[in-house]
C-alpha cells in the first residue's frame, strides 16, 4: 500500500467489503471465512442485533475469548447502529460489572463460564445476557442480512475501557471515523498487502489488539485470532498459518525470544510491531536474530488518540530509543508549560491533534476536560486535542524520545493498571488500614506491582486469596510490604513519591 490512504472515513462495517470476493478474511477454529462470507455473517448478526436491541446507540458488551462473535461484533454492532463495548476476558466479575453499569449496556454477550461467575446485582436491570454459543442459533432463526450502513462517520461506535492512574476504568468514546482512519493509517505505514496474514494475539478489548483485525481487513488481508496459553503456542500458530505480521507488547516479546523458533514459523514473517512500552536494545537485538528478514516497528499510542507515532524500521538500529514520528492522520506537537511549541532538545508534553482524537470519556465530563482540551495555537488541525501527560523530547531531525509520565499509572506486562483499583481491593478485605499500589521498574514486566500496606501482616495469606478472587492475574502484586506508618506530605496525604523512593532504595540494598 504505497499511496496515502483516503482521508474520508466510511462507516466501520464497510471493512468487511475491503477484500476481493473469495479472498480469505478470518481464520476460525473450525473454518475459514472469506470476505464474502465475513460480510454475510456481519449482516446476519447485525439483523439479529437490531431485533434484540432495537434502540439506536444502545451499548452491546462482549466478554469472551476470541471467537466468531467477538471478532465480528465491532462491525456488526456498527451496522446495526449500536455501540460495542468489549470487555477484556482476563477481567474478573467485579471489573466487568463496573463496565456494564458504567456503560449502561443493554446486552452482554459472553462465554457461558464468565456469565455464570456474575453475582446478584452485577448485571444491570435493563441488560440481557446471552452465551456466545447461543448466538448463532438465534441469528440463524432471523431472516435476512443487513447490508452496509450509511452512518455518519462521527457517530459513536465503540467504547473502550482503559485504566488511568486513579479511579476505576474509564470508557473512551470512539467514532466510526476514529476506527476507520486508524485502520487506514496502520495498514498504510505497515505496508500491509492482501496476501498478508496477521496473528491476532493481543486482547481485542485493547485499541492495539482490536486494530490487529481492523487494519488487516482494511488491507484486504487475513487475520488469525489466537488465545494462547504458552509462548510456544504463538510460534506454532505462526508456522501453521504462514503468519507475516505479529504484534505484541514488550513482556510478551521477552517470552517469545526465550523459546525456539522453527524456520517455518519465521520464514514468512515480514514485520513485527510493538506498543505498550519501549523495546530495549537487547530485546531488539534478540528479535533481529530470530527474525533476520523481518522489519521492526516500534510504536507509541494511547487509547484516547488510538496511536500517535511509529519509528520507521530503517531507523531502529541507529535510534532504538526513539518513538519515531507521527503516523498518518496524526499531528503530534511537543508543548512546554507555557503552551508554546518546544525547541529541539527541550522537554515538553506530547499533544495529539487531528481526526484520530477520541470523543472523550463516556459520561465523565470532568475527566474529559482534564485530558481533552483545545489544541495549541500552532496546530494545523485545531479543534480538540489529547494532552497525553507524557513528557517527550524532539531532536533536530524530528524524532521523538520518551522522558516520563506525569501520572502514577502502572504499566505492567503491557496492561495499563489503576493503582486505586488494587488499593480498593486490599482495603475491602478489612486486613489493611491503608494501601498504596506502586509500579517499580522491572526488566520483564516494565513495572512490577508493589503493594504497601498498613495493617496486620499476619493476614497476608488471607489477603492474597482475596486479591486473587477479586482481581485479574495481571493486577496481582509482585511484592507486599507492611508498614507501621505511611509517609505523608505537608497536606497530610500519603507521599507516594517518597514511598516509591524508599522501596527502590530497599530493592537496591
Amino acid at each position: 500500500m504505497t499511496d496515502l490512504p483516503d482521508p474520508r472515513p466510511l462507516p466501520l462495517d464497510h471493512l468487511s467489503l475491503r477484500g476481493k470476493d473469495g479472498a480469505p478474511a478470518l481464520v476460525l477454529k473450525d473454518r475459514l471465512l472469506t470476505f464474502t462470507e465475513l460480510d454475510q455473517r456481519v449482516g446476519q448478526l447485525a439483523t439479529w442485533l437490531t431485533e434484540a436491541v432495537p434502540e439506536k446507540g444502545a451499548r452491546v458488551a462482549s466478554w469472551a475469548a476470541k471467537g466468531e462473535a467477538t471478532c465480528l461484533l465491532p462491525l456488526a454492532a456498527a451496522r446495526a447502529g449500536l455501540v460495542h463495548v468489549p470487555i477484556n476476558p482476563l477481567l474478573k466479575r467485579a471489573q466487568a460489572a463496573h463496565i456494564l453499569a458504567d456503560s449502561g449496556a443493554a446486552m452482554l454477550i459472553g462465554t457461558e463460564s464468565r456469565l455464570a461467575s456474575l453475582e446478584d446485582g452485577d448485571l444491570p436491570v435493563s441488560c440481557n445476557a446471552i452465551g456466545e454459543k447461543e448466538i448463532w442459533g438465534r441469528v440463524g432463526a432471523v431472516a435476512g442480512s443487513l447490508g452496509p450502513c450509511d452512518a455518519d462517520p462521527d457517530d459513536l461506535v465503540a467504547i473502550l475501557y482503559t485504566s488511568g492512574s486513579t479511579g476505576r476504568p474509564k470508557g473512551v468514546m470512539l467514532s466510526h471515523a476514529n476506527l476507520w482512519l486508524g485502520a487506514a493509517s496502520v495498514a498504510h505505514y505497515l505496508k500491509l498487502e492482501p496476501d498478508d496474514v496477521t496473528l491476532a494475539v493481543l486482547p481485542l478489548s485493547f485499541d492495539y489488539g482490536q486494530n490487529q483485525l481492523l487494519s488487516t481487513w482494511y488491507a484486504g488481508a487475513k487475520a488469525a485470532p489466537l488465545d494462547y496459553l504458552f509462548p510456544k503456542d504463538v510460534a506454532k500458530a505462526c508456522a501453521r498459518h504462514g503468519v507475516t505480521t505479529l504484534a505484541a507488547v514488550p513482556p510478551l516479546w521477552v517470552q517469545l525470544t526465550e523459546i525456539d523458533w522453527p524456520d517455518d514459523a519465521t520464514s514468512n514473517m515480514r514485520r513485527l510491531t510493538n506498543s505498550g512500552g519501549a523495546l530495549t536494545p537487547t530485546l531488539i537485538e534478540s528479535l533481529c536474530t530470530i527474525f533476520p528478514t523481518s522489519q521492526i516497528y516500534p510504536m507509541y499510542g494511547l487509547t484516547e488518540a488510538f496511536r500517535s507515532t511509529y519509528l520507521d524500521p530503517s531507523l531502529v538500529a541507529k535510534h532504538p530509543a526513539s518513538m519515531g514520528k507521527a503516523i498518518p492522520f496524526a499531528e503530534i506537537l511537543v508543548v512546554n508549560d507555557s503552551g508554546q511549541i518546544t525547541a529541539d532538545g527541550e522537554e515538553g508534553e506530547l499533544v495529539h491533534c487531528g481526526p484520530l482524537v477520541a470523543q472523550g470519556y463516556w459520561q465523565d465530563p470532568e475527566r474529559t476536560a482534564e485530558r481533552f482540551k483545545p489544541a495549541p495555537q500552532a496546530s494545523e488541525y485545531g479543534g480538540t486535542a489529547v494532552w497525553s501527560g507524557d513528557r517527550v523530547v524532539r531532536d533536530d531531525t524530528g524524532l521523538l524520545y520518551f522522558s516520563g509520565r506525569r501520572d502514577a499509572m502502572i504499566k505492567s506486562a503491557g496492561n495499563r493498571i489503576s493503582p486505586q483499583e488494587i488499593e480498593e481491593a486490599a482495603l475491602t478485605s478489612g486486613i489493611a488500614k491503608q494501601a498504596v499500589a506502586l509500579g517499580l521498574p522491572d526488566n520483564r514486566l516494565g513495572h512490577a506491582i508493589h503493594l504497601v500496606l498498613r495493617g496486620d501482616a499476619s493476614g497476608e495469606d488471607e489477603l492474597r486469596k482475596k486479591l486473587k478472587s477479586d482481581l485479574p492475574n495481571f493486577m496481582q502484586p509482585s511484592v507486599i510490604h507492611w508498614r507501621d506508618a505511611m509517609p505523608t506530605n505537608p497536606n497530610g496525604k500519603i507521599d507516594r513519591v517518597a514511598l516509591a523512593r524508599e522501596l527502590q532504595t530497599e530493592d537496591a540494598g
